[in-house]
């Protein structure tokens, strides 16, 4: 048995044909669609990047203890556990978060791993000619929309395109490159994952003119300047510019579809529809200026970024291709679903389930998908109703629990760590105790939001809040049920008013 899983990164599925566009050119999604099992209500748990991709990992829900940070000593890891049990797994991806402190121990789960450079201002190639001027800040301002970002990012970030010039040098194009080599030496062995993991469509939105000729029309804005790097906040910009974002998306999008198409083709060559289980899926969505938002951090969690798409294809089940599913389905599923395929056990820590029912018969393995960011509302879904929680005592603080104290891109300072304490034992944490460490920093809290229902059913698009105080009552309890079932911090319960 073998097993690929192609990842992208901030997927809108409201940009994909087999999701409802009508003006995107993803003709390989569709393809694809037409050979595999599409999931019509999958969402995401933990976000963003990297709690998602813990939640890959272990298949349990992240954001009650934790924001970002890497794998903890006491994580089950899928790779890792079917690494034990002889299955080989390797991992080629350009997400330059994995090899940022607060990322640093994903990669090293799998059997081996490659790794591409250059995406998002990833410190990469040195270049002491390149002068941060004026004339390039006022550039910037307009690749970011607006200046807020880091300085050292977008200056590399200049440096990487510079560096990233042709179509073979993206790193994309090397990290797709790298996993068809992989498929290319090992398609006849057998007991093999291959998760080849592509940081686009994330923001910037770099391609190259032949894939921005597929959206043409007028930039009205500098032209020196391309606006393809949103901030994530509220939109100001003229209809124009709202626009040319979109194209620019569009234009990495349908980049990403193509290389889908290369793995596609690796498939039918060696006919690996066979013996290969294959997983298309993404971390998370993002807001193109629905809502009124750019991103997907500062801002309530609406469909556009919680709602996500999802296509299996499983040789077991060749008469169930090109259908679609409506279960609900969430990323923590992903795990014992690729532990099943290959006989390994799935860990009791493991609260996603295997999708096999659901592709079989699409008979339900949840009621609800919970969902949020740490410390912010929590999001809650019967597939009919969204319900966003905001804390009734916002006042009372929030705790990272962990063993491995770090941020995004540092470890925490020392004057974080001055009056943290050991905490638990957790039910998932094997007997081991963790540090309780304050979260002081609390930018992008959506509690400032206030607790809002949406009837999907009547507002598909989310526009306007409703009250019913019966279904914010159900609502509230399958928050309360989720947050027992996962061991969820005792202050989190007061926090919530639940």
């Amino acid at each position: 048995m073998k097993a690929i899983m192609v990842m992208y990164d901030s997927l809108n599925r409201e940009m994909l044909e087999t999701y409802g566009c009508d003006w995107t050119l993803t003709p390989n999604f569709k393809r694809l669609a037409e050979r595999a099992i599409q999931f019509n209500q999958c969402y995401v748990a933990s976000m963003p990047c990297m709690p998602v991709r813990r939640e890959l990992h272990t298949g349990r829900m992240n954001f009650f203890h934790r924001s970002w940070g890497p794998m903890e000593p006491f994580d089950d890891s899928m790779p890792e556990l079917l690494k034990k049990a002889g299955v080989y797994t390797h991992l080629v991806s350009d997400h330059q978060h994995y090899w940022e402190d607060g990322g640093c121990t994903y990669h090293t789960r799998y059997s081996s791993w490659e790794i591409s450079r250059g995406q998002e201002g990833d410190v990469w190639k040195a270049d002491l000619s390149y002068k941060y001027d004026k004339k390039t800040v006022f550039k910037y301002k307009e690749k970011m929309l607006r200046d807020g970002a880091n300085r050292l990012m977008l200056s590399h970030d200049q440096i990487n395109r510079n560096e990233m010039n042709t179509e073979e040098k993206t790193s994309q194009a090397v990290t797709f490159q790298n996993g068809i080599e992989f498929i290319d030496r090992n398609y006849g062995e057998d007991n093999w994952f291959l998760q080849i993991e592509t940081f686009d469509p994330h923001e910037p939105f770099y391609s190259l003119p032949s894939d921005k000729a597929l959206y043409p029309h007028q930039f009205l804005g500098d032209a020196e300047a391309e606006a393809d790097w949103p901030p994530y906040s509220p939109v100001q910009e003229d209809p124009n510019t709202i626009e040319h974002v979109r194209y620019e998306y569009a234009a990495l999008l349908s980049k990403c579809d193509r290389y889908l198409g290369k793995v596609l083709d690796k498939m039918d060559e060696y006919n690996l529809w066979e013996d290969t289980l294959l997983i298309v899926n993404t971390d998370h969505g993002f807001l193109l200026g629905e809502h009124g938002w750019w991103g997907k951090t500062t801002m309530p969690i609406f469909k556009e970024i919680a709602h996500i798409p999802l296509y299996i294809y499983d040789p077991r089940r060749k008469d169930k291709i090109g259908i679609q599913r409506e279960s609900i389905v969430q990323t923590i599923d992903l795990a014992p679903t690729l532990l099943e395929y290959f006989g390994v056990a799935i860990p009791k820590d493991m609260k996603g389930k295997s999708l096999n029912q659901v592709m079989d018969d699409d008979k339900p393995i949840r009621k609800y998908a919970v969902f949020g960011y740490h410390g912010s509302q929590v999001n809650v879904t019967d597939g009919r109703y969204v319900y966003m929680h905001a804390a009734k005592n916002p006042e009372e603080p929030v705790y990272e629990y962990t063993l491995m104290p770090t941020h995004m891109r540092a470890m925490f300072q020392p004057a974080e760590l001055q009056d943290a304490e050991l905490a638990g034992p957790f039910s998932f944490t094997k007997g081991c105790k963790v540090l309780k460490v304050r979260k002081t920093d609390m930018m992008g809290d959506t509690t400032k939001f206030g607790s809002m229902l949406y009837d999907l059913k009547q507002d598909s698009t989310q526009n306007t809040v409703i009250h019913d105080p019966e279904i914010e009552k159900r609502m509230k309890g399958y928050i309360k049920e989720c947050m027992l079932e996962n061991d969820a911090p005792k202050e989190l319960y007061s926090r919530l008013g639940l």
